[in-house]
């Protein structure tokens, strides 16, 4: 339930990633897409099996904060040069603790943690090689607002 090949769904088909730039910070918007957490992980050469049908992912470079995959940095939609052998894979296991700090994060970088949906939850913010929590003296919808921006969210 937590790890497999991935695959998308775009213009009426369902369809692989091919592998090429892909990596951990990929792996980090596709968990988080699906509502996982854990330590994610990118897998290359179809660690899955090869998927059947159009591959219609390549070059996909995320910065790791996204929270969907069309947020990043790929190529066009059905643009590649690849196989099958190629799909990209990912695990997001719930049973591995992630570990810190992460060299690619930046001060005051935010994200949500425990809701039961990406887009709510406890506010954390990365300080100083850390995650912590923000406390609610003060806090209001304004707060919240800016949050949900700096999230990517409207």
């Amino acid at each position: 339930n937590f790890e497999g090949r991935v695959e998308v769904y775009h213009d009426g088909k369902w369809g692989t990633i091919c592998d090429d730039q892909w990596d951990d910070r990929d792996a980090e918007v596709v968990c988080r897409q699906l509502g996982l957490s854990g330590n994610p992980k990118a897998l290359s050469w179809a660690h899955y099996g090869q998927g059947s049908g159009p591959i219609l992912l390549d070059e996909v470079q995320c910065s790791g904060n996204e929270l969907s995959l069309d947020q990043c940095k790929k190529s066009d939609w059905g643009q590649q040069n690849c196989d099958h052998i190629e799909d990209a894979g990912v695990s997001c296991d719930p049973f591995t603790v992630l570990s810190f700090p992460s060299p690619r994060l930046a001060e005051g970088t935010v994200r949500l943690a425990g809701g039961r949906s990406p887009s709510e939850g406890r506010v954390e913010v990365y300080y100083n090689g850390d995650w912590g929590t923000v406390c609610d003296d003060g806090w209001t919808d304004l707060s919240a607002q800016v949050v949900c921006r700096q999230l990517g969210f409207r």
